[in-house]
């Protein structure tokens, strides 16, 4: 009967304890499953965080080849991957994008991103809330952030941000000139305005191709107003607005600086320092005496002095090295260059069609992206292998046409920004002296402080009152009219809607203040 009891016990005791084993064990597994779901949870959220679903993104941009790419371009497809997200891309024609631009923006369809100008019509739909204000965002991305200001404050409506600029040189405005000239004269490039009019008298009347005869000049220019226009900068004359001493704008052409600058140009017209046809020239013609070799300098882009080398050298091979080029010339009030807008367009992002900050910044996140080094590589140059080649470390494009069509205006969707990162060909000295000059001339650029301000009157009148002032200037150059004719043309801008003008940018800049 013990025995009996004893082995009960025994069974009761084993029981309890698999049981209690069973149960911390049970125990145990729950929770390693928890964990193992939570982790497995955490991985998921990730991978969703680090690709995530791609982002569906439309975009509206112009087109320069008769066959602009679609989504089985192997670079169009690299974007996608290396962004990210679904593009769905509508490339117009640039000869008529304007007018499609203004059709897409009265029927209220609009893609997520459109590239657009600073027309009237784009600043309308601003101020009717169509387009995201970017300003407080754009300083959250590593690319975008880096703007540069002067373009920020020329794209910027009444001082805020509401596109993407496609960036381009700021410091783009440069003199191009004969080195063999200066050599064969024994004299060095000029660094102020005195030691420029010395040379293009020695141009002019010194022989300096040594040919014999009496038929170069100094430099040339042609009806397009230019090359004043970057000269007088030269003086100190503002870039269309000046700013006085109590924070007022006033016309560039009040400027003191204005009239000395005019009395210079005069000079070199007098003494035939200048082309005597320029108010006739045709624009088309204008760069070929420099090439021809029949002016020793050149005022307008810096990247015309490889352009005109490359001419001359297809010409005549010795002439290599015989161009170089200046970014401006010091004046009595300093160094300053007319800096260009500094871009090329804009994209804007819709707000009917981005409706939220959570899908802005995904837009914002793949315009940044593309500025990156990898982003231009692709939308420039597209896909290695394929659309070029690395030869020996040396950028090789394709040559086969339809594979150029493959990606070539998919660059229509870079901004640029801070800068280029693409990929090209070797540089010429010449080109990289170009960059050199292109780079110091934003140090000194001259910005124009009304830029973001949008004036009706200047709406209305700006074409009549800005050929007052451009007729009154070749007139003057050319001694039809006289310093009494500049103060009669300056009476006649005020009086046409010009003292309206100003009242109103001054309103309009102080509110901006």
């Amino acid at each position: 009967m013990k025995q009996k009891k004893k082995s009960i016990w025994m069974l009761l005791l084993t029981f309890i304890i698999s049981a209690l084993l069973i149960g911390c064990s049970d125990g145990e597994t729950n929770t390693s499953d928890e964990n193992n779901d939570n982790n497995q949870e955490n991985t998921n959220d990730s991978e969703a965080e680090g690709n995530g679903e791609p982002t569906d993104i439309s975009i509206m941009t112009a087109s320069f080849t008769p066959e602009p790419p679609d989504e089985s371009s192997p670079a169009w497809q690299a974007i996608e991957e290396f962004t990210n997200t679904n593009l769905d891309i509508e490339f117009v024609p640039n000869s008529n994008y304007d007018e499609r631009f203004n059709i897409t923006l009265a029927s209220g369809e609009l893609p997520d991103v459109i590239l657009t100008g600073k027309t009237p019509s784009f600043i309308n739909a601003v101020d009717d809330g169509a387009f995201w204000d970017l300003t407080d965002y754009v300083d959250e991305y590593e690319n975008l952030g880096q703007m540069n200001d002067i373009v920020k404050n020329n794209i910027s409506i009444d001082g805020r941000i509401y596109s993407l600029y496609r960036s381009r040189p700021l410091g783009r405005m440069a003199m191009s000139i004969r080195q063999d000239w200066l050599d064969n004269l024994g004299m060095e490039k000029p660094t102020t305005i005195e030691e420029f009019y010395d040379v293009m008298y020695a141009f002019t009347h010194d022989d300096p191709d040594g040919n014999g005869q009496d038929d170069t000049v100094g430099t040339i220019v042609s009806e397009y107003e230019g090359p004043w226009d970057i000269m007088q900068t030269w003086f100190g004359v503002p870039n269309k607005w000046g700013i006085d001493e109590n924070g007022e704008l006033y016309p560039h052409f009040q400027d003191p600086a204005y009239r000395e600058a005019l009395d210079f140009f005069k000079k070199m017209y007098d003494e035939g320092l200048v082309n005597e046809d320029f108010a006739v020239m045709d624009p088309a013609k204008w760069h070929d005496a420099f090439v021809n070799g029949k002016a020793g300098t050149i005022v307008d882009v810096a990247d015309a002095a490889s352009r005109n080398q490359d001419k001359m050298i297809d010409a005549d091979p010795s002439l290599e090295g015989a161009v170089d080029l200046i970014g401006a010339v010091e004046g009595p009030n300093g160094l300053h260059n007319l800096p260009t807008t500094g871009y090329s367009m804009m994209f804007a992002i819709s707000k009917t069609s981005v409706e939220t900050e959570e899908e802005l910044h995904k837009v914002l996140e793949f315009m940044d992206k593309m500025s990156t080094e990898e982003g231009q590589n692709l939308g420039f140059n597209g896909v290695e292998g394929r659309h070029y080649e690395i030869v020996d470390g040396v950028y090789t494009p394709t040559e086969d046409q339809g594979l150029v069509y493959e990606h070539e205006d998919l660059n229509q969707l870079l901004t640029f920004i801070p800068e280029e990162r693409f990929l090209t060909a070797p540089l010429q000295e010449i080109e990289k002296k170009e960059e050199k000059v292109m780079k110091a001339n934003e140090e000194i650029a001259v910005p124009n402080p009304a830029e973001p301000l949008v004036s009706e009157v200047y709406s209305r009148q700006g074409e009549q009152l800005d050929n007052i002032i451009l007729d009154a200037r070749i007139k003057y150059i050319v001694g039809q009219i006289d310093e009494s004719g500049l103060d009669e043309a300056e009476e006649l801008w005020m009086n046409s809607g010009g003292k309206e003008y100003i009242e109103e940018i001054n309103q309009l800049y102080q509110e901006a203040q």
